[in-house]
């Protein structure tokens, strides 16, 4: 079934030792998202995240030894609420400033969804 909703989706390489401060970031980011028009927020800790030999998560973020892949992704009700809902976010005090992660290989993307069952 075909939805209206709109993504944000992550992936990225987080410290295995910076773990509950990631934690502790996302669910204040995911609080003011949430706030400014996110339905929901998910984040996923790597537990059988394997190695490829052409393509893989571990490759994607250039995992390095003693980091863990994190696959994140914010459901918003549509396109125009997140535009307006990101902006709100980036803009806004509270927003965290200092991750427990190397933003430079942080991937991104906003996605509409296709499929929803």
């Amino acid at each position: 079934m075909q939805s209206d909703h709109y993504v944000d989706g992550f992936l990225l390489a987080v410290p295995g030792a910076q773990k509950e401060r990631y934690l502790q970031v996302a669910s204040k980011a995911a609080r003011l998202f949430k706030e400014h028009g996110a339905l929901g927020v998910v984040e996923c800790w790597g537990d059988d995240v394997p190695d490829g030999k052409l393509t893989s998560m571990p490759m994607a973020v250039r995992l390095k030894p003693g980091e863990t892949v994190v696959f994140s992704w914010i459901t918003w009700p549509s396109r125009q609420v997140r535009d307006t809902g990101m902006k709100a976010f980036m803009e806004d005090p509270r927003c965290p400033k200092d991750m427990p992660f190397d933003g430079k290989r942080l991937i991104y993307g906003g996605l509409r969804v296709l499929l929803s069952a």
